[in-house]
């Protein structure tokens, strides 16, 4: 399959799973919270939760209605991820640099993460942040797979969703995407590409990891070459 090039105003990327992978502290986290509030298979809820704001999945599994216990419930976790100790994906450097060479807001992250984690995640993996900022949990009142996300994305790099290209690894950012109506590119670092094209996520492009992807700047625009895996 011969690589494919799109034009875009923005490309607007999930963190955990796309650029980064902290899968050994988000497992250690949720086997201390499955153990202190009785919920089964860790395995299991990290794959029933994958993707979505921490805020919503605690406040549904744990079962916390009191606003100030979740606010410390969600730091406590993110702790626990963060001591695991992020790294950052492969690609995903050579990507933001090529992206960074240009001031030109036409990029951020998008992420489920709360703004007191996002951050410090990223510069743990060397990650700069983008110059339009960036779109945490803190930032929307409905968290993925609903569009607001990703719509807020496409605002903060000051252009429309649908001249938007989504890059996402769980199934819940790839509804958001599509329910933004965002080109989405699907990366299989944390879902398999069996379930992605089983699921209705419905990505446009499916790619094994972002060194299958490659931008240029051309006259204020994104230009997005693709090697899909065959």
């Amino acid at each position: 399959m011969s690589p494919t090039t799109i034009v875009v105003d923005a490309v607007l990327f999930d963190m955990d799973g796309t650029l980064i992978d902290s899968t050994p502290g988000l497992h250690k986290a949720w086997a201390t919270f499955c153990a202190d509030y009785n919920l089964g298979d860790p395995l299991e809820v990290v794959h029933e939760t994958h993707g979505r704001r921490l805020y919503d999945t605690l406040k549904q599994y744990c079962r916390i209605d009191d606003e100030a216990k979740l606010q410390a419930e969600i730091d406590r976790f993110e702790e626990e991820v963060i001591n695991g100790g992020p790294v950052v994906l492969p690609g995903v450097a050579a990507l933001l640099s090529q992206l960074s060479s240009e001031t030109t807001l036409g990029w951020t992250i998008v992420t489920s993460a709360t703004a007191n984690y996002a951050p410090r995640a990223l510069q743990r993996c060397g990650i700069p942040l983008p110059p339009a900022g960036i779109v945490t949990s803190n930032d929307v009142s409905h968290g993925k797979p609903h569009p607001a996300p990703y719509l807020a994305g496409a605002a903060k790099c000051g252009v429309d969703a649908a001249r938007c290209l989504v890059v996402e690894d769980a199934i819940s950012g790839m509804r958001s995407g599509r329910a933004a109506a965002a080109q989405v590119l699907a990366v299989c670092t944390s879902t398999p590409r069996e379930t992605i094209v089983k699921s209705d996520a419905n990505p446009d492009y499916i790619v094994s990891n972002l060194a299958k992807v490659s931008v240029q700047w051309i006259n204020g625009k994104v230009h997005v070459t693709i090697d899909e895996d065959e």
